[in-house]
């Protein structure tokens, strides 16, 4: 079994601080960020395998590559709600939270009601993750029902007006994920987008834009 300690001594050793700079270009900002990529923590990830416990250790030291190499190490079976609503809360950046999403929240039996809850929340990387859930449910739940999806378009009009930049780029995101699932829901996602380009909004109108211009 790996350690804490043994795994942040990888890090280290795996750390360029010379990406940093580049990397706050990006909106990719924490002061204990280290300057690694994610082939690095994905290939440290196959090394290492499935530990919950190790994941929830690596996300409680605040890194943020030690926080995205918890998601893809933590093992779905054994994530809880409450973890999944704790570490929502505790999101700081972009990366941080479409990796939890894409590596381990959609995967566990609780991602669409998180759907709901976190759409509907205030902080900026929690209500991201709501939205950035719809958008890998698109691309993983291959039992979905198509009605599921168009379910979540009052959620999505809603969330249309939110001038935050991380918001308003994973409504985005969900929008063209379910419009590229399948036909049906491409129709269905063209004729939301059309009704969001009506709204007297820019925030609303960019997303509509850049929707159907996909």
């Amino acid at each position: 079994m790996r350690t804490l300690a043994s795994i942040l001594d990888q890090l280290r050793l795996l750390a360029d601080p010379k990406k940093l700079p580049a990397m706050r270009r990006f909106g990719l900002s924490g002061d204990t960020r280290l300057g690694i990529s994610i082939p690095s923590l994905r290939a440290l990830a196959k090394e290492i395998g499935k530990d919950h416990a190790l994941a929830l250790e690596l996300w409680n030291t605040s890194i943020p590559e030690a926080q995205i190499l918890a998601t893809l190490v933590d093992d779905p079976r054994q994530v809880t709600p409450q973890q999944m609503d704790r570490w929502a809360h505790e999101l700081t950046a972009w990366d941080i939270c479409d990796a939890a999403c894409n590596n381990m929240f959609v995967r566990t039996p609780y991602a669409w009601d998180k759907v709901y809850q976190w759409a509907e929340e205030e902080p900026e990387f929690t209500r991201r993750a709501g939205y950035v859930l719809i958008a890998c449910l698109a691309t993983h739940d291959k039992k979905a029902a198509d009605q599921q999806f168009i379910d979540t378009f009052p959620l999505i009009k809603t969330a249309v007006t939110d001038p935050r930049n991380f918001v308003r780029k994973a409504v985005n995101w969900a929008l063209r994920g379910i419009g590229k699932r399948n036909l049906p829901l491409n129709q269905a996602a063209i004729i939301l987008a059309n009704e969001i380009l009506a709204m007297d909004n820019p925030t609303a109108r960019w997303i509509a834009s850049d929707t159907l211009r996909e």
